[in-house]
């Protein structure tokens, strides 16, 4: 390589790090407790099978996730800061709303997962929840853009201890690869219901109102979008990795073991100590706290920036407590509130709230896709960064399959009898 040819290569590789982050953080959070115990549930309950699943996931996943980081770079505006400009405050209020109680559930969640993963290593929520609380406070609070980017950046990296809790356990690469590529379908309502939370735990409405809110308080330009479109592109590719790995894992151990209950992600990790090993359950373990950190971190802020934005308040990680009030006393009353009611309730109660949020997010996905597409495609707004023919017709049919597989999900839930087992 010439030495001009380098200079080049180091410019543009300068460029993509300093771009690097917000797809690679809200594509990773993704793989939270809910997301671990969904994949869990899915090797568990049926070994190699749902692996195929992935394939068309990342591709929906990598579009959606495309349009909301090009619709911030082009129009310097968050997701709900363009919805309460183009259809009104009512609209976007009510979306709002739906969106702080469906992210509410889902922090429970997240406190709930952190909790159990770390009753692994014996240790009291009453002690784990209050810590991890007060740690991701003092994160956010506390620190700018930039050193809040590096944590999060870092928590992404520690997701290899799901492949590395993978190659601990004895698997069959060959019938994992074939089934990734070769469909495998059954007919039951359990099976379906299992496909329907693997798509709705990866591809969720708060990631595409954090990423577009990440993408404009990092001031990313036009003329640099292909880095930040390989950000994004990056990050869906590393989260449906990682899903790959924690499927695998238990399909070839706790699914060929035959005792395939597991009630959460703590379970799965439990589960892979006698069969992979001691090594392998507190990888699995430690993964869950992260992620449960992590997303604990990222869910409330997520919803700290869309209401803010959709109220037309001052917001963003940049600003001080006095300068954007509104914004951080609703990330920490949403920490406050999800931590306080992992203590409060039991593992028991805490179960019908985590299902919930799933359904939740199920049931609020397409609404927000359809506004997404509607706005990437006003030519007033995007200029000639819109939509082409092909990304409208990825968009249009996950937001079509994301209603059908939410209204059949429900019918699953409601009347169990309806579908076959």
């Amino acid at each position: 390589m010439s030495q001009k040819n380098f200079r080049h290569f180091r410019a543009r590789f300068l460029i993509f790090l300093a771009v690097l982050g917000p797809g690679i953080i809200t594509a990773s959070v993704d793989n939270d407790s809910g997301g671990i115990y969904t994949y869990s549930v899915a090797g568990a309950s049926y070994g190699y099978s749902l692996l195929w699943t992935l394939i068309p996931i990342t591709v929906a996943l990598i579009v959606v996730q495309e349009m909301v980081a090009r619709m911030g770079v082009v129009t310097g505006k968050g997701l709900s800061d363009l919805i309460r400009e183009e259809y009104g405050f009512r609209t976007t209020f009510l979306l709002m709303a739906a969106l702080l109680v469906t992210n509410f559930l889902n922090t429970v969640a997240e406190f709930a997962g952190l909790a159990s993963g770390m009753a692994v290593f014996n240790v009291s929520r009453f002690v784990a929840v209050p810590l991890g609380a007060i740690l991701v406070w003092s994160l956010v609070v506390k620190g700018t853009y930039q050193t809040v980017e590096k944590v999060f950046l870092g928590a992404c990296v520690f997701y290899v201890v799901y492949p590395i809790s993978s190659f601990l356990a004895n698997h069959d690469w060959s019938q994992a690869m074939i089934s990734t590529v070769k469909p495998t379908f059954h007919f039951s309502g359990s099976y379906f219901y299992i496909v329907t939370g693997l798509v709705g735990t990866t591809i969720a409405p708060w990631m595409q109102f954090y990423l577009q809110s990440a993408v404009v308080e990092k001031g990313i330009k036009i003329k640099n979008y292909r880095y930040s479109r390989l950000d994004v592109i990056a990050g869906c590719f590393v989260t449906d990795i990682v899903a790959f790995f924690i499927i695998v894992a238990c399909a070839a151990t706790i699914y060929l073991s035959g005792h395939r209950d597991i009630a959460n992600a703590a379970d799965a990790a439990l589960a892979l100590r006698p069969l992979a090993g001691p090594a392998a359950s507190a990888l699995f373990a430690l993964g869950l706290c992260n992620a449960s950190l992590f997303s604990a971190s990222i869910l409330p802020l997520s919803t700290a920036y869309s209401v803010a934005e959709a109220l037309g308040l001052e917001s963003g990680v940049n600003k001080r407590f006095a300068e954007a009030p509104a914004f951080y006393w609703l990330y920490t009353g949403l920490i406050g509130l999800g931590a306080l009611t992992v203590m409060i309730l039991s593992e028991a109660k805490q179960i019908p709230i985590i299902l919930f949020s799933q359904v939740a997010n199920g049931v609020l996905l397409p609404f927000v896709l359809i506004f997404m597409l509607q706005l990437i495609n006003r030519k007033d707004l995007m200029g000639e960064h819109g939509n082409t023919r092909v990304l409208n017709i990825i968009g249009w049919t996950t937001c079509v399959v994301m209603i059908v597989m939410t209204i059949l999900g429900v019918v699953s839930v409601v009347f169990p009898g309806r579908l076959p087992t």
